[in-house]
């Protein structure tokens, strides 16, 4: 069992002579996990100049090697005019990082029996039962004819995301204009709705490709959010919390904050015309979510994009899955489920980034490793705010970048964090 032994030191500095406030691992301890103390200063570099150049206000990173944290900083600032700090515990909304946490909640119902992974979702959830598909789609005014689907939608579907599911308000335009008029969301922001109302109504709508036939990026993991409610007789959020949370010690980790914790959300910055600048209007982003959802008492519990954690929270949850499923004498999967996971589900379909998708991640497969450093077998995902982690069990190293920005022209930065921390290992 990996456990988290370190030591850190407070370095009192100013962002004028580094990026704010700057929390460094012991140079022993870096060591100790095979990184280079010298060549992992080059992150701060970076990240310094991706500061002063606009394209990130600040965020957190951790690196993770043998269970020993190699780098684990804050960096940048939270108010105009580059005031105040970003602590490495404040919270970030990590969106779609909700999904792995979600899948894995399905993986310990699977693994209790409740479900095959080839069931039919109709079985748990009847109103998706006789699926049909899209043939024609007119934009103008959102009518559509359909032909029955080839089969029924699984939950292995769900997980791979090749139901023919879209997403709601970033997916498709045609996906947006069907969901839109029949008011399904894509669950981040939204108050006051409920996951089973939404779900239901979504059901019922047509499908944009046969199950099983093309890898669609959907609602897919909001569905299997209901498929836990409705299996387990408690909401999404409970369960998370008694399954997962709490066995793991994931305090700061929550679809909605708790009123003591709500100052450590940190702001949402927005790019515009190549400048960051914090929203201060709650509604400024069209009108697709409320900002600071997290600080609201919503009631909807979106598995594939509502939570909102600090960085060593979701840190923990990837060390339980690259331990096979246990953390700190607690299991939580076995290590078969976390093989299923974390294996190419989806065969010969494509995703359109050159990884395949096992269930819940992005996986790293011969072909991409060619330009990545990620070895084969590596899973990753990200959030829609630039949150994104990886983990390479070769390596047995975990990597995590946060930022809360959205929109960004420069979501690439997470694949230049994967560079500098790989370019650091040197045994």
């Amino acid at each position: 069992m990996y456990l988290f032994l370190f030591f850190i030191l407070i370095l009192d500095t100013t962002y004028a002579q580094q990026t704010a406030r700057v929390l460094e691992v012991n140079r022993v301890e870096s060591e100790a996990a095979g990184f280079s103390a010298e060549r992992l200063k080059r992150i701060d570099d970076a990240v310094k100049s991706w500061i002063d150049k606009d394209y990130m206000n600040g965020g957190a990173a951790l690196i993770i090697r043998d269970g020993k944290i190699a780098y684990y900083k804050s960096f940048g600032y939270t108010k105009p005019n580059k005031k105040g700090e970003i602590d490495r515990t404040d919270i970030f909304r990590i969106a779609s990082q909700t999904k792995a946490i979600t899948s894995v909640a399905v993986m310990i119902l699977f693994e209790e029996g409740k479900f095959l992974l080839k069931d039919p979702v109709s079985k748990y959830i009847p109103e998706f039962a006789n699926p049909k598909v899209i043939e024609k789609f007119n934009p103008g005014d959102t009518t559509y004819t359909t032909r029955p689907a080839k089969r029924e939608v699984t939950i292995q579907d769900l997980l791979t995301h090749t139901s023919g599911i879209g997403y709601a308000q970033i997916g498709s335009k045609e996906a947006n204009a069907l969901y839109a008029k029949n008011g399904v969301v894509d669950g981040i922001g939204v108050g006051k709705m409920l996951l089973a109302d939404k779900m239901k109504i979504l059901a019922g709508l047509p499908l944009f490709h046969d199950p099983g036939a093309a890898y669609t990026y959907g609602l897919n993991t909001d569905v299997l959010g209901y498929l836990v409610e409705v299996v387990s007789g408690m909401s999404l959020a409970d369960f998370f919390n008694k399954r997962i949370f709490e066995p793991l010690g994931m305090r700061d980790t929550y679809f909605y904050l708790p009123s003591g914790k709500t100052k450590r959300l940190v702001p949402l910055f927005s790019e515009v015309d190549g400048k960051l600048k914090p929203i201060d209007n709650p509604y400024q982003l069209n009108g697709i979510f409320y900002p600071d959802f997290p600080a609201d008492k919503g009631t909807y519990y979106s598995g594939g994009g509502g939570l909102s954690g600090t960085i060593m929270d979701y840190a923990i949850f990837l060390q339980m899955l690259l331990n096979g499923g246990e953390y700190n004498n607690v299991r939580i999967l076995s290590p078969t489920s976390v093989r299923l996971m974390t294996m190419n589900q989806i065969k010969k379909l494509e995703t359109g980034s050159g990884t395949k998708f096992g269930l819940g991640f992005g996986i790293t497969t011969e072909e991409n490793s060619a330009f990545t450093p990620m070895n084969i077998g590596s899973y990753e995902w990200g959030g829609m705010f630039a949150s994104s982690y990886w983990v390479d069990p070769k390596e047995k190293l975990i990597g995590l970048f946060y930022r809360n920005v959205y929109p960004t022209t420069h979501g690439n930065l997470a694949d230049y964090f994967k560079v500098l921390t790989y370019q650091a290992i040197v045994r």
